[in-house]
């Protein structure tokens, strides 16, 4: 059997429209200017699942969806129970499937995220950011605080048991103190999941163009180690870079990201990664970014990733997690044996940046503070 058909599939649907775009972001979103062509982007998202299913064996099933952007929330309930009817029949969905949809305060009505429930809708992922008011301002947020505490409410009370809070750190004079309120407010709303991440200044944002005065590097990472433990403290366990979960509510999601599980990507800038035949056929698809392309069904863009390049692209994802990865899931999930991990491997080892425990290997406490050192060592020139 090709090992590839033991890879997990999942599914990630773009939407490129927010009410505004935040200077900080750099994903794929746009400005709502004159009303989102919601059907007509609908009939395009189908179209090109479709086109991808045709690159899978047709007897995977798909074990999660993820609807990012963007904000999906934006799309109306009925909108999003066509695209999900017109998925079902297509391809097979397993019985548990974990079905996210990301969502931002401003866009929070009772009845929408209700109706979003009761289409098998089953886990929520809320863009908070911060419970600061002027720091939303700052991160020029739509929402305030009073909405981002109220959008948890209409989602709790909707009958949404599991939920991801997004927060963010490093913020433009944020102080430890600020952090820790954040941090604390968001548990005392007791989410499944929590999204901890650092504020960066990303290539082509406004905030790049136009850098805020953001705190020293050691407040930072003071920051991050006292935000740490206060998640620690209350059954948030951190299991990736930037994720905190109660036991047993990791994102399935973003796990087989991180394990190098297959997925497709369908929607404006989607991304996919398919395995087809180990190691000579693993091909990324890459969608047209802008919408207006997008909707005149334009061609995606196919790469095949280089042999070479393989180690780096497993590392990568794998050691985000605490858990890093076996030697004989590397070696399954890539077709490679385990000298092509050499020699970055064994000199990662030698200088502490990595553990390994029989065939586990995972990064020291050293070697997550300086994960980007670690993942060099793998780059093949």
């Amino acid at each position: 059997m090709n090992q590839s058909l033991l890879l997990p599939l999942s599914l990630y649907i773009h939407f490129p429209w927010c009410i505004q775009k935040c200077p900080y972001c750099d994903f794929n979103s746009h400005a709502v200017k004159a009303g989102i062509p919601e059907q007509a982007y609908i009939d395009a998202l189908l179209a090109d699942l479709r086109v991808d299913l045709a690159l899978v064996t047709p007897s995977r099933p798909i074990q999660s969806i993820f609807m990012g952007g963007g904000t999906p929330s934006l799309f109306s309930p009925q909108a999003i129970q066509r695209l999900l009817l017109g998925i079902q029949e297509q391809v097979l969905l397993t019985p548990d499937c974990e079905i996210t949809l990301e969502a931002n305060p401003g866009t929070f009505e009772s009845a929408k995220f209700k109706a979003f429930r009761q289409l098998g809708i089953n886990r929520l992922s809320i863009g908070i950011q911060s419970f600061n008011d002027p720091h939303l301002k700052k991160l020029g947020r739509v929402h305030s605080a009073a909405e981002a505490l109220k959008a948890v409410a209409i989602a709790q009370q909707a009958g949404f048991d599991n939920l991801n809070l997004d927060l963010m750190f490093g913020l433009p004079d944020q102080t430890s103190e600020q952090a820790l309120f954040d941090v604390q407010t968001a548990i005392d709303l007791n989410p499944t999941h929590i999204s901890f991440y650092q504020l960066t200044l990303e290539p082509n944002t406004y905030f790049h163009r136009f850098p805020p005065k953001l705190p020293e590097d050691d407040t930072i990472f003071a920051i991050q180690k006292n935000c740490q433990q206060r998640l620690a403290a209350h059954g948030y366990q951190q299991y990736e870079i930037s994720a905190y979960a109660q036991q047993g509510k990791q994102a399935r999601h973003n796990l087989n990201y991180w394990q190098f599980g297959d997925y497709l990507g369908i929607g404006a800038g989607a991304h996919g990664k398919i395995s087809q035949a180990l190691p000579e056929k693993i091909i990324r698809t890459i969608k047209p970014k802008s919408p207006e392309q997008y909707l005149k069904q334009a061609k995606a863009k196919h790469q095949t990733i280089a042999i070479e390049q393989l180690p780096l692209e497993f590392v990568m994802n794998h050691l985000r997690l605490k858990t890093g990865f076996n030697l004989a899931d590397y070696v399954a999930v890539t077709g490679l044996g385990v000298e092509s991990l050499e020699p970055a491997l064994t000199e990662c080892l030698q200088q502490g940046l990595l553990v390994k425990n029989q065939q586990q290997i995972s990064c020291s406490e050293k070697g997550w503070d300086f994960l980007d050192v670690v993942l060099e060592k793998f780059i093949v020139l």
